[in-house]
């Protein structure tokens, strides 16, 4: 995903020279599915072809190691060289442009277009567009949605009615009033009174958004994506990597922050924001925060006293209580290759890249999403029990445990209800805890 948008830049460039193969080589069950790959596609607005390599036929073919690896490919279709791991878009302008020279002079490019059909089956218009995160406030009676592929969020009553609408919809990073700002495929919300704090994930920056004042403005990131691990400072001056999702507790801001494999934290007073948990390696090892592993980070929330988060790539949930001599710990889950959908006690249980948290009367709700179920996780328990969906992929209210859902990314409570971000399904869900029953909420003045 953060390769995507220098490919992105060098597909633009070097239109007439340069073609771009993706091969999806999946780690889990779910995302080798072809329409899990297709709607993947279309969610991050992929225009080259993809192989689905579900069997690592060509990963095995290339002798590729990890995730991801830039294999390139002279005219005649030999390897001559490869990079593992992300690289800048320099970096690749840079290899691409002597390539281009060398093969240039040798009479080999071929600069016909390559005319590649455009996805007959690409979302159209319609009300969300893959949301990501939402938060109900019961308080106020109030729904968040972070309409990602819209790029805007969405204020609405818990009923379903429209209040607001915050983004122009373009993608991009420019702050104003609620008609003229730019997101870039936003993602976690946290609301703190009459402010909302947006995890503007590809943006790579945390913006602020005052709802009484109809105003948006960027307190982190330059918007570059970072580079380097461990780099804090004052608010906009820090670089950022795919900040996931975001939670606010006694005047500080808690950041998922998906890219780095870390959890950081921005003090509101001053601005300065920093990582506080995580050593940067991708893995699953519990501890004192300093030398503690995370996986990609993508859902975060708290109590009031401590922070619950998911980390995606190791199918887990863990927790941390902010302090001296803070420790992270494991509610459920093993590793990075250990995951599945089996509840139960303790070690046994096992989630499918869980991104969407909530903590309602002592009790987390996880969104399994590559499950396509809701859970009900006890972490003095290490507990978990399926409260929704059948695990099939699918688009079907009524009774919860009969219900179907498409990789649902975000889940919130209030009012004894839990509003699910239905991902795939392009959808808000609505769960009643008492009646256990799965409805679709009807946005209506959108």
């Amino acid at each position: 995903m953060h390769v995507l948008p220098q490919l992105r830049k060098l597909e633009d460039k070097y239109r007439n020279e340069l073609a771009v193969i993706g091969v999806h080589s999946a780690k889990f069950p779910t995302e080798r599915d072809t329409a899990s790959v297709h709607q993947a596609i279309r969610r991050y607005e992929i225009r080259h072809p993809v192989v689905n390599d579900h069997e690592f036929r060509v990963w095995h073919q290339f002798g590729i190691k990890a995730w991801p690896t830039l294999m390139f490919l002279d005219p005649q279709g030999r390897i001559i060289g490869s990079i593992a791991g992300e690289a800048s878009f320099e970096r690749l302008d840079g290899i691409l442009s002597e390539m281009i020279a060398e093969f240039d002079e040798k009479g080999m490019l071929d600069r016909n277009p390559l005319n590649l059909p455009a996805d007959a089956d690409a979302v159209g218009e319609r009300a969300l567009s893959f949301p990501g995160k939402l938060i109900a406030d019961e308080a106020s009676g109030r729904l968040f949605i972070a309409d990602s592929n819209h790029n805007r969020i969405i204020v609405a009553s818990l009923e379903g009615e429209v209040q607001a609408v915050i983004g122009s919809g373009e993608q991009g990073l420019i702050d104003g009033d609620f008609s003229s700002a730019q997101f870039n495929r936003p993602q976690g919300l946290a609301l703190a009174g009459e402010t909302l704090y947006v995890a503007d994930t590809e943006n790579h920056a945390i913006r602020r958004i005052d709802l009484g004042e109809a105003t948006v403005e960027t307190v982190a990131g330059s918007g570059s994506q970072a580079t380097e691990f461990h780099v804090g400072g004052n608010g906009r001056e820090v670089d950022l990597n795919s900040p996931w999702d975001v939670t606010h507790m006694d005047g500080r801001l808690y950041i998922a922050m998906a890219g780095f494999h870390q959890l950081w934290e921005m003090d509101l007073s001053n601005g300065e924001i920093h990582p506080i948990a995580g050593t940067g390696r991708e893995g699953l090892l519990d501890g004192i925060v300093e030398y503690v592993w995370l996986a990609q980070p993508s859902g975060i929330t708290t109590d009031g006293a401590t922070l619950y988060f998911v980390d995606s790539e190791t199918s887990s949930i863990r927790m941390m209580e902010p302090g001296d001599n803070a420790r992270i710990d494991t509610i459920v889950g093993r590793d990075l290759f250990e995951f599945g959908d089996v509840d139960g006690t303790g070690d046994d249980v096992r989630l499918q890249h869980p991104i969407g948290i909530a903590i309602l009367d002592g009790a987390l709700f996880v969104a399994d999403t590559y499950n396509n179920k809701i859970k009900r996780i006890v972490p003095d328990e290490r507990s978990s029990a399926a409260v929704a969906g059948n695990g099939e992929v699918g688009f079907r209210d009524g009774w919860a445990g009969e219900a179907c859902f498409d990789e649902p990314s975000g889940v919130s409570a209030a009012g004894g209800k839990l509003y699910i971000a239905d991902t795939n399904n392009h959808a808000i869900r609505v769960l009643d805890l008492e009646t256990e029953q799965v409805t679709t909420l009807e946005l209506t003045g959108l």
